[in-house]
């Protein structure tokens, strides 16, 4: 019968989702962008499950905050996605600590938002901004830090969006994401040889850093100013005011670290996790929807949704 065959996969599938790894206290994984958000909760996760955790932050109060939140045998660094020698250090570090085990996991969390909003209204190095971080520089620390990875025969968490599906607005930030996904699926394939997992997290709208709604309106209000008044003419100024709606997020980013570390931890990661409501039953099944389709909803509810 077909229910047979329908419950036999579900069973399969529960099993293996509750399969864990063995010696998480031996284990080591770096999470960048800690002074917040997703990379902060999941750092002091990780560190509570006994992992030895190495974060990075982009500030020293960054540093001070979580290493007073977290207990002695978590590390916390410096880290400029976009600097050379910041990165240099930090891979010395890895290699200072993890010694001939290798790196266990490393998730790619860091990343900016801003500036993002219409298409027209950016300039070229509005979206070197983004890319440079988000994109650029999260392919540079895993290529530099893949040897590591690849001797533990570890992990990779890559953090996406909804937005590297379905780009709700204009700026770096959807291509940064698409890029992610395209990056994590090719990076899959080569290191499935090696035993290495690489899992991609899809998160909805949370409320952290970037989807700050002061900093993006604050943002979209520089981007407006330099435009040439005829630009400003076509759209209008209510265009403006539009654009500065407040967002629905969700504030439980711990169903975003779950995520996280069950790629961590899991013997059978997934190969992609989509995090919150909003992703699951709207963003994630909109992409897979023809583009008429896709286009009338954005076109709808965009200006409540926009990141």
């Amino acid at each position: 019968k077909w229910y047979y065959t329908i419950a036999y996969i579900l069973i399969r599938s529960l099993v293996r989702e509750a399969l864990k790894i063995d010696g998480v206290r031996d284990k080591c994984v770096l999470v960048t962008g800690c002074d917040s958000g997703f990379g902060n909760h999941v750092a002091r996760q990780l560190d509570r499950r006994g992992f030895q955790v190495i974060a990075t932050c982009m500030t020293e109060k960054g540093c001070s905050d979580l290493e007073a939140a977290a207990s002695p045998n978590l590390r916390t660094v410096l880290l400029n996605l976009t600097d050379g020698a910041s990165l240099d250090r930090v891979v010395e570090l890895v290699r200072s600590v993890t010694g001939a085990r290798g790196l266990w996991g490393l998730v790619n969390n860091a990343g900016r938002s801003i500036p993002i909003g219409p298409t027209e209204w950016m300039q070229v190095e509005d979206f070197k901004k983004v890319l440079d971080v988000n994109l650029i520089g999260m392919i540079d620390i895993t290529l530099r830090l893949l040897p590591l990875v690849k001797r533990a025969r570890g992990r990779i968490v890559n953090v996406a969006s909804v937005m590297g599906r379905v780009a709700l607005t204009g700026g770096g930030y959807a291509l940064s994401k698409w890029g992610v996904e395209s990056f994590s699926d090719s990076l899959r394939r080569d290191m499935r040889a090696f035993g290495v997992k690489v899992s991609v997290i899809e998160p909805g709208f949370f409320k952290t850093a970037v989807t700050n709604v002061d900093l993006i309106e604050a943002d979209l209000l520089r981007l407006w100013n330099r435009l040439p008044q005829d630009i400003k003419d076509s759209y209008g100024d209510k265009y403006l005011e539009n654009l500065g709606s407040r967002i629905l997020c969700s504030k439980d980013i711990s169903k975003v670290t779950w995520c996280m570390e069950h790629a961590l931890t899991s013997r059978y990661p997934r190969t992609r996790y989509g995090a919150g409501w909003d992703a699951k039953l709207v963003w994630l099944p909109l992409s897979y929807c023809p583009t008429f389709i896709t286009d009338f909803v954005i076109s709808t509810t965009a200006q409540e949704h926009m990141m």
